[in-house]
């Protein structure tokens, strides 16, 4: 039988878990795994830093729905890489960092670029081992990508040492579990007798709110999510990667009136998303409303806020589930049309009170004008990126992606610098779709170099940098804290000319200082069919709601 190293036995193990593209920054450590991804036809995307590589895999998996994969060399080339680790943790997102590790034979001896990988990362993800031999590397490769599915997803973390995957074995001794063959269905409705419990406290609802979050679309649940809506005549509010579960203007969506609704509703139930601090640690849900919660996680269920109803399992199973119940015992959808009313009248009263701002000719510009701008130029066909603070919390009011899986966030760990990085995923799985991406101007410099890794792979997408040079979010609040004169430490920025830098690199650069001229450079980087930074100079005094209520500040 044929003799195989340890980095091909790797791309095998990938190819059968159907990885198609691993996000990369070389290494000494690694290279037999990309003489093996050749050989196997695996697509190999080399970035300038590590971050950004666990960025992109992390991206690539809430994008396809598969899971993403990194590799990335031994000591810092790992640590650089945590970051998007942690990331993906908190997002539930799944990825596998493959690390590089000294040699077994040097174990404990001072190699090149020796850390505990394993311990450092083994809080940060679900599953974090070492691959012991050649024999068991691609053993080793499956059972982590399978522990990316127990319970919700996450991450997971093998690093290999390097005399581990240079050696050659006999293939026939090397356990490479085959496709289909390891995993289990995660699609589980929940209990029964819960789901009958849901329908029927719907059935008496005359004042339901429902929040979808991350999870609706992880689990490819907008269908089962619509359906629900529509049959039991409720409102629904997005947040996350949610948003898009109903498109714009659907008579059952809301997006600006969500706190006037649950200081109102007599059941509120919360899909996939926790009770952290985007939701108040569960503090905004009125005491006297009936609490349910549905999500993949059971530890999630409950923590922070008591609830009375908890369902664990794949969100769109259970609203399928509940749809279905609910239709067999009437489920009171005609008593909510006053309801319903309510609520649309106090959105357009919402959403007439900003308009002057959306439509705001001042200069500087103001983001929510930037931000209107952005949402008149969406398509169906645009994936929505937001890489910021301050800014893309203006975004999250006024941004609305047309269709489910086009709004991608970094999550609740608030991590900046996944702009690029997330755009690099998006056109790389869906290349005949639009990117925009938002961007902060600090956020951007984070991991902004690999704009030129964009260029590179001739990957165009319309990037949009909110340039008040400052880190607002973080301005506001030091400004409030200890009053004007000491609120500037730390945190202003000087005037980037992103536009050039993009041009530099190969790119499409343009600036905007009127708001009138917004559009027509959005239009431009368009169709200029390069990567791009239209750079559009923001008022550095206005600050969005959600940054002067954060609770840090108060």
């Amino acid at each position: 039988m044929a003799e195989i190293s340890g980095g091909h036995l790797v791309a095998k193990a990938l190819k059968n878990e159907g990885i198609d593209t691993v996000f990369t920054l070389c290494g000494g450590h690694i290279i037999d795994i990309y003489d093996g991804c050749i050989d196997e036809g695996i697509r190999l995307v080399d970035v300038r830093h590590e971050q950004v590589a666990a960025h992109a895999a992390d991206g690539y998996a809430r994008v396809t729905g598969k899971p993403g994969c990194a590799v990335v060399t031994a000591g810092p080339g790992t640590t650089d890489a945590i970051t998007g680790v942690a990331n993906a943790y908190r997002a539930e997102s799944p990825f596998l960092l493959i690390g590089g590790q000294g040699a077994l034979s040097q174990h404990q001896m001072g190699s090149l670029q020796d850390l505990p990988h394993v311990d450092i990362l083994k809080p940060i993800t679900k599953f974090a081992s070492t691959a012991p031999s050649t024999e068991r590397v691609a053993d080793l490769v499956s059972m982590a990508f399978r522990e990316c599915y127990n319970g919700a997803p996450g991450p997971s973390y093998l690093e290999i040492p390097r005399d581990v995957l240079d050696a050659k074995v006999d293939e026939a001794k090397a356990r490479i579990p085959q496709p289909g063959h390891y995993r289990a269905s995660t699609k589980s409705a929940g209990d029964p007798r819960a789901v009958d419990k849901l329908a029927e406290i719907l059935a008496g609802s005359r004042n339901p709110a429902v929040l979808l979050g991350t999870q609706v679309w992880t689990c490819r649940a907008a269908e089962e999510a619509r359906t629900f809506a529509k049959s039991l005549n409720v409102p629904i509010f997005m947040n996350g990667a949610g948003r898009g579960t109903l498109p714009p203007g659907d008579f059952h969506g809301f997006q600006l009136a969500r706190r006037y609704a649950f200081n109102k509703a007599d059941v509120i139930v919360i899909v996939g998303t926790p009770f952290d601090f985007r939701m108040g640690y569960g503090n905004r849900l009125r005491k006297e409303a009936t609490v349910v919660q549905i999500d993949l996680d059971y530890r999630t269920v409950g923590k922070n806020r008591d609830i009375d109803l908890g369902l664990v399992g794949d969100v769109g199973a259970i609203l399928a589930a509940v749809t279905e119940a609910a239709g067999r015992s009437g489920n009171g959808a005609q008593s909510r049309k006053e309801w319903l009313q309510e609520l649309r009248a106090e959105e357009g009263r919402l959403e007439e009170e900003r308009l002057p701002k959306l439509k705001s000719d001042a200069q500087p510009i103001h983001p929510l004008r930037l931000c209107y701008e952005i949402n008149q130029f969406l398509t169906e066909n645009t994936v929505y990126i937001g890489d910021g603070g301050d800014i893309v919390t203006f975004s999250g009011q006024v941004v609305q992606p047309r269709l489910p899986g086009h709004w991608m966030d970094p999550g609740p760990l608030g991590t900046l610098g996944v702009g690029v990085p997330f755009a690099m995923a998006s056109k790389l799985a869906q290349p005949e779709k639009e990117v925009v991406t938002l961007f902060g101007d600090g956020a951007f410099t984070l991991t902004g170099w690999d704009f030129e890794t964009m260029v590179r792979f001739k990957l165009p997408f319309v990037g949009v940098v909110g340039n008040n040079s400052a880190w607002n979010q973080i301005r506001f609040g030091q400004i409030a804290k200890y009053g004007a004169q000491r609120g500037d430490v730390a945190n202003l920025l000087g005037d980037v000319k992103f536009d050039q830098f993009a041009t530099m690199l190969g790119g499409y650069g343009e600036e905007v200082r009127d708001p009138k001229d917004i559009r027509p450079a959005l239009e431009r980087a368009r169709e200029s069919g390069l990567p791009s930074l239209i750079n559009v100079w923001i008022d550095p005094q206005a600050y969005s709601s959600g940054t002067m209520n954060q609770t840090m500040y108060k």
